[in-house]
């Protein structure tokens, strides 16, 4: 369809910038935010998502832009927006919405919209291609075409980078298909899934993510169990480990804007079709239910108001992304027991974590604490001497496993899942 094809991605976050980035190697591209800020720290070479270096940016060809207006020099579009979910658990398409619209305006004859923005089966094509009609005055699947390629990018890791594994497409014709086959293919040296159509596409990002919840939320479970049953959940772990057939997976906190985001989407289209996503809800019940029984674990070993320090507020190691982060809601609950708590985090930036949870980051930790929770395992805290932080016979609550291998010192209690 277009031999030099000039490409837009829309929406530069922990998504947008890695393929812009990868894509820039092969391709013009566009990179577009509608955020101003963001555009101008990265054209001084600044990525505050971490998974960008310096060198990595000075060394691409992308183009960042804060201006809609230059998205009409695009022949591909590619939508990486954030599709969150609601207070109520619902879908918020509000951002696939704004974007929709916001490339209608500049849509052109035989332009392809690429969707990767997380999706129930059925938005690319009923919600996102009428919206475009609208905007353009064009016809979809006529005057333009419609893709979905499911986002993989899993913040902080640095061995399954966007180039490096394989890409799920469909478009909305064979041609569609195929260009977006040979686009992406460029990027990462071809390993690429053409699904059977869009709606297959949009399924398989939705339950990849529910798979991974429900998995962790079995395992959340069972901890439970065997905490009553005095036996380590981990020691279990490891020994079921030896199976060939058996899927390793570790209790603890399930944040972060997908694995804790994405089953509600899927939950939504069950429900639209009145069936009950019984196993969906269950696991997900279970997971945000975690911070609560964390922090009543905790309180129960403490004797009254204590002060207490936790260690991370971003959703996982290495990131300083906090959106959706469970720890927040650990923090808040153990305020409700009554208990003073200091929030270390390096990753995070304080500002944000200030706006989005209220809560204060200390810019470095004090001592003598009553009760230290290594509730996110950044490499930061490997350093981190636990004398210096909790009283002697402190407690050591261990979300994370962290000390499991090298232990804490004596006269502390320890604790894990």
């Amino acid at each position: 369809m277009f031999e030099n094809p000039t490409v837009s991605v829309i929406g530069l976050g922990y998504v947008g910038l890695p393929l812009a980035v990868a894509l820039a190697r092969h391709f013009d591209v566009i990179g577009f935010d509608i955020n101003r800020q963001r555009v101008e720290e990265l054209r001084a070479g600044h990525d505050r998502t971490g998974e960008l270096s310096v060198g990595e940016l000075a060394d691409s060809k992308l183009e960042y832009i804060a201006d809609e207006s230059f998205l009409s020099e695009a022949h591909i579009h590619i939508v990486t927006v954030p599709t969150p979910v609601g207070p109520d658990n619902k879908p918020d398409l509000r951002a696939v919405e704004s974007a929709s619209r916001m490339v209608g305006r500049h849509l052109k004859m035989g332009t392809v919209v690429v969707y990767e923005s997380t999706v129930y089966p059925g938005v690319t094509e009923d919600f996102c291609g009428p919206i475009l009609e609208e905007e353009s005055g064009l016809t979809s699947g006529q005057d333009f075409f419609l893709g979905y390629s499911p986002e993989r990018i899993n913040p902080g890791d640095k061995v399954h980078r966007v180039d490096l594994i394989t890409k799920v497409v469909a478009g909305q014709t064979h041609n569609a298909s195929q260009l977006l086959a040979r686009l992406y293919g460029t990027m990462n040296g071809n390993n690429i899934f053409v699904a059977r159509d869009i709606r297959t596409a949009e399924a398989s990002k939705v339950i990849e993510n529910a798979q991974r919840d429900i998995n962790i939320a079995f395992v959340n479970e069972i901890a439970t169990i065997f905490q009553k049953m005095g036996i380590s959940v981990h020691d279990v772990l490891e020994a079921a480990g030896t199976k060939w057939n058996f899927l390793p997976f570790t209790p603890g906190l399930v944040g972060g804007h997908c694995i804790g985001v994405d089953p509600y989407y899927l939950a939504h289209a069950a429900q639209q079709l009145n069936i009950e996503p019984k196993v969906i809800l269950a696991g997900r019940s279970i997971n945000d239910g975690m911070a609560h029984r964390i922090a009543d674990n905790i309180d129960a070993q403490l004797s009254g108001p204590s002060k207490i320090l936790v260690l991370g507020i971003a959703f996982k190691e290495n990131v300083p992304d906090i959106r959706n982060s469970k720890v927040a809601d650990l923090i808040a609950r153990l305020a409700v027991h009554g208990h003073t708590v200091d929030v270390f985090d390096p990753m995070a930036d304080a500002a944000e974590t200030k706006h989005e949870y209220d809560i204060d980051l200390v810019a470095e930790p004090a001592t003598g604490y009553d009760a230290v929770v290594g509730a996110v395992a950044h490499s930061a805290f490997d350093q981190l001497s636990l004398r210096k932080l909790a009283k002697p016979d402190g407690l050591i609550a261990d979300i994370k496993a962290i000390w499991r291998q090298r232990g804490v010192p004596d006269g502390m209690t320890y604790w894990t899942l």
